[in-house]
């Protein structure tokens, strides 16, 4: 039976697309790349400013000047040697069926539509593929019979199986955890049989004994995890403990703890913080700046610390819940105030961040789930000598325009670094707040 040919496909990209990953174009193997005129003109409107968005723009916008001094709008120009297919931009938006007509208005998605069927009916030979992360344009696309799809490179595939970071063992013999609690460690071996997991947390359970332990890289052992007070706030449940021993680990240097809201993710990190402040210069606070009604930071009035208050308060607020820990005229609660005053508790706009190197600070960055895998990595690559990086949120809850589970940051950070001597994770599931919060995230 004669080998089926296989179809050449021309991948039409989005502005969501490339504002999301200015290396998209890399990742379609030998495939052609097409790119609407409308969606240069949406890029050269965001080269502007110092967001992630903006970067990714100006380095898309570097990267076709740099290709080719020939008219991209004309010709096929051939992206990299032979692992890779050809780019140009598509100008005609003269397609028989009129989007703007069907959809009963002139918009740019609609412009970015025609270009894409005008280029189905010149190259009939090619499957034509509209790539975007716009949910609504993708459904636009599909009512034009327009093959549309997400852009997945950066992409969790089973989010239901994410990492944990912990899991529950049941043993047969008793004498396994009373062997952890009298010498504080026993073999992996001795549980299982598998490969161990660096960093792994485990309730160990033999019917009414039970023992928390990790998987200690170095050692490789499991090792006895024990309760611990971080200035002045104490573990509520085992995930709870297991995030406080991660977070005051001095050997793990990049922590996550994920979590529904209540659960206790900011506090613990908070506290873990300033317990460990006096082994670094600093503590850095941030949280992605995501404005209501897309409002940037340059439409607030004051300096920056007046921009980015508003934002930070739930940050102050959980400072606000450790400082009451203690009476005003204590040492400890006069610390907090004195960090702040200093500066060494600071709370950072992200955008401030990227080009910096930072050495010898805590550095927690909340709510993580709203920032795109390329701004991950561009936090941790500034982390330098004696830098310790905690990454806290909820990865089902997602306030950022074209990100969701399966393609945020924190979810890709999680899938990405697990089983690294230097990482742990642990997902919080009991929340902690109040009986009414709690209540409020099983039933609403």
């Amino acid at each position: 039976m004669p080998r089926q040919k296989k179809v050449k496909k021309v991948f039409v990209l989005d502005t969501s697309v490339l504002l999301y990953d200015s290396d998209a174009v890399k990742n379609f193997e030998k495939h052609d790349i097409a790119i609407p005129i409308t969606v240069l003109e949406e890029i050269d409107s965001f080269k502007k400013g110092n967001t992630v968005t903006n970067l990714h723009a100006r380095e898309f916008i570097r990267f076709l000047d740099k290709i080719t001094d020939s008219n991209l709008i004309q010709e096929w120009i051939p992206l990299n040697g032979r692992t890779r297919g050809k780019i140009r931009v598509i100008s005609d938006e003269g397609s028989e069926k009129d989007a703007n007509t069907v959809f009963g208005s002139v918009k740019n998605d609609h412009r970015i539509l025609n270009s894409a069927m005008k280029l189905m009916e010149e190259e009939p030979e090619k499957k034509v593929v509209l790539v975007t992360k716009d949910i609504n344009l993708r459904l636009k696309a599909r009512a034009l019979n327009l093959v549309a799809e997400d852009y997945e490179t950066i992409r969790i595939k089973d989010i239901d199986h994410l990492y944990k970071g912990k899991s529950d063992v049941h043993v047969e013999d008793n004498n396994y955890i009373n062997s952890l609690y009298k010498d504080g460690h026993i073999k992996y071996s001795s549980i299982y049989k598998t490969e161990p997991v660096s960093n792994h947390y485990y309730i160990l359970k033999n019917h009414s004994s039970s023992a928390l332990g990790y998987y200690n890289p170095k050692t490789k052992h499991i090792e006895l995890v024990k309760t611990m007070n971080a200035y002045g706030v104490a573990p509520r449940n085992a995930e709870q403990t297991f995030a406080m021993h991660a977070l005051m680990n001095p050997n793990v240097l990049l922590a996550t703890i994920t979590g529904s809201a209540g659960t206790g993710k900011t506090l613990l990190a908070l506290a873990c913080a300033l317990e460990q402040r006096s082994q670094y210069r600093q503590i850095y606070l941030a949280r992605p700046i995501v404005p209501l009604s897309n409002r940037d930071l340059g439409y607030l009035p004051g300096d920056v610390k007046s921009k980015i208050d508003p934002y930070m308060q739930p940050l102050w607020d959980n400072l606000s819940i450790i400082k009451n820990q203690f009476s005003e005229s204590s040492k400890q609660y006069k610390k907090v105030d004195e960090l702040v005053q200093t500066e060494k508790l600071s709370i950072v706009p992200l955008a401030y961040i990227r080009g910096r190197s930072l050495n010898n600070v805590i550095f927690i960055i909340d709510e993580a789930q709203n920032l795109t895998p390329h701004e991950i990595k561009t936090i941790i690559t500034r982390a330098g000598e004696n830098t310790k990086i905690i990454f806290t949120g909820d990865i089902f809850q997602i306030d950022t325009p074209y990100l969701d589970a399966q393609s945020n940051g924190l979810s890709y950070l999680v899938d990405r670094m697990n089983n690294n001597d230097v990482y742990a994770h642990i997902n919080l599931e009991k929340g902690e707040r109040s009986e009414l919060a709690n209540l409020a995230s099983k039933f609403l």
